[in-house]
């Protein structure tokens, strides 16, 4: 008898899966070319329970992406709950700068794994929307940013993050970035 594809797990099958994705994370992040049968074992899981899971390289890559982008655009409405909406939007920036210089080893695993169908672009990008959307609206709402920012404009603002060496004193340059946008964003907003 087959499992249905939408029916919960069991919890001895979902606790393996979560091992699975912590391991994961942290090899992908190590390297993007993590071997999965390492991955399995540092999981304590054998092939076929890793398998049946996550049958390729790619489902657990983009699993794994999915899951981390999903925390960072979780913390958007987490922000707004004790935040006014411009310190939140500046401090979810800082969070996006450090999720993104962090996961470069899994940014690799993700160009790697979708580079022929685009995926990339699109995964996560939901997410990471309605994140923006919420932050945009209710700093338009309190007059802190000019108004009619989209969350396109918002991320071809931010889009040099993704140039900046991870490896290098990107703190220092992300948040100067980062400043300039906010800068950017407050310019023409009604309360200034």
């Amino acid at each position: 008898m087959q499992q249905k594809k939408d029916a919960p797990l069991r919890s001895d099958a979902q606790r393996n899966r979560e091992r699975i994705l912590e391991v994961a994370l942290a090899e992908l992040t190590r390297s993007a070319d993590a071997p999965l049968s390492a991955i399995a074992k540092k999981a304590g899981v054998g092939q076929g329970t890793f398998y049946r899971h996550f049958p390729n390289r790619e489902s657990l890559v983009l699993e794994v992406y999915r899951y981390e982008v999903q925390q960072v655009a979780d913390a958007a409405a987490q922000l707004l709950e004790t935040r006014a909406p411009d310190r939140a939007l500046r401090e979810w920036m800082d969070r996006l700068a450090q999720y993104a210089m962090a996961k470069a080893g899994l940014a690799d695993a993700m160009r790697k794994a979708t580079t022929a169908r685009g995926t990339l672009t699109s995964l996560g990008h939901g997410a990471v929307t309605s994140a923006v959307t919420l932050l945009l609206e209710a700093n338009e709402q309190a007059g802190t940013i000019r108004p009619g920012v989209t969350p396109d404009d918002f991320v071809l603002a931010i889009a040099g993050l993704w140039q900046i060496d991870p490896h290098s004193d990107w703190q220092q340059r992300a948040g100067r970035l980062l400043d300039l946008v906010m800068d950017g964003l407050r310019a023409g907003a009604p309360s200034r």
